[in-house]
């Protein structure tokens, strides 16, 4: 599975660690400064790239054990935060999923870095909550809230599942003062029919937003109960227990605006690089996996002390043990 390799690197979205990798291969080398007398600068420094990268991908298959069946591709090189380094995007397509990431690697070809890069004299979340496109889409909870919880989720997604419940018998009612915002991230390519789902759900929103919610709580609390061939069924019967407009809601269903809306969600999660299913940002620190504690852990430090010791009155969450969230394609 992609995900089980790609885990490895540590892909833009981790906000405890910046790993690195002690040298154990030969790594790329330097771009050279020089040029041949018949290149041009242009032609010198194109091939001086294409050179450094592919050498960097020789290291990074062996690193990574990607083999041929793995198709890597990496570049353009670009300036990063940190001057004495490349930033160099990271593509890799297997058995038909594929998922991006960044690596670091220092110009002179001998280090190379996994994880963020942050500049300490601003706000590391700064830039994730300016990405977080949050109009227009589900919410509940005060609109200025101090703290505000964003979740990509997927409806037939079982980690997902494992969020919304700890969400609803935990978060949600120990820190009403929270925002909560629903983003689409649909992963057809391995749930069958999480793309219907989130578009059925969208057609209740643009109905009814309040409607949502309970859309979205019987998709979940159902989930074992759907499939491919009774979703367009059970969207008809969870519109209708909503008290929706069953014939508008048919016709949402056919129409373009629905798709179009989870469709920009998913474009969103590109630009954030969220690659797997649930994802939580608490005022953009993200949570690959949407661990309750963590999410717990993460509002109680944006509420500050006294609000915290509030909330904290809460139960402590036990989140059972699970396998790691599944990794979304991109189209």
């Amino acid at each position: 599975m992609l995900r089980k390799f790609l885990a490895l690197m540590a892909l833009a979205v981790s906000a405890l660690a910046i790993p690195c990798f002690a040298q154990t291969a030969a790594p790329p080398p330097p771009m050279p400064a020089l040029q041949s007398p018949s290149q041009s600068p242009a032609q010198t420094q194109s091939a001086d790239e294409a050179q450094f990268l592919k050498t960097a991908e020789l290291f990074v298959r062996k690193l990574f054990a990607w083999g041929p069946d793995f198709l890597v591709k990496l570049g353009p090189l670009s300036p990063s935060p940190a001057p004495e380094f490349y930033l160099v995007p990271v593509r890799v397509t297997v058995s038909g999923q594929a998922d991006t990431g960044v690596l670091y690697i220092s110009k002179d070809g001998k280090i190379l870095l996994r994880g963020d890069i942050f500049e300490t004299s601003g706000d590391p979340y700064a830039a994730n909550r300016a990405k977080l496109r949050l109009d227009g889409n589900p919410s509940k909870g005060p609109a200025d809230a101090k703290v505000t919880l964003v979740e990509f989720s997927d409806f037939e997604c079982p980690h997902c599942r494992l969020l919304y419940e700890g969400v609803k018998k935990t978060i949600a009612p120990h820190n009403p003062q929270i925002r909560i915002v629903y983003k689409d991230l649909p992963i057809p390519q391995i749930h069958p029919w999480a793309m219907t789902a989130a578009i059925g759900a969208r057609c209740a929103y643009m109905q009814s937003p309040a409607s949502f919610w309970k859309i979205h709580d019987a998709l979940f609390e159902n989930q074992e109960f759907i499939s491919a061939a009774n979703i367009w069924e059970k969207l008809l019967d969870y519109a209708g227990q909503a008290g929706l407009d069953k014939n508008a809601f048919k016709a949402c269903l056919a129409a373009l605006d629905a798709p179009k809306a989870v469709q920009e969600n998913v474009a969103d999660a590109q630009v954030l690089s969220v690659t797997s299913t649930p994802t939580v940002f608490v005022n953009g620190r993200p949570i690959v996996g949407g661990d309750p504690t963590t999410i717990q852990q993460y509002i109680d430090f944006e509420l500050g002390p006294k609000s915290a010791a509030q909330s904290s009155a809460a139960p402590a969450v036990v989140t059972p043990a699970k396998p790691a969230p599944k990794p979304a394609a991109k189209p």
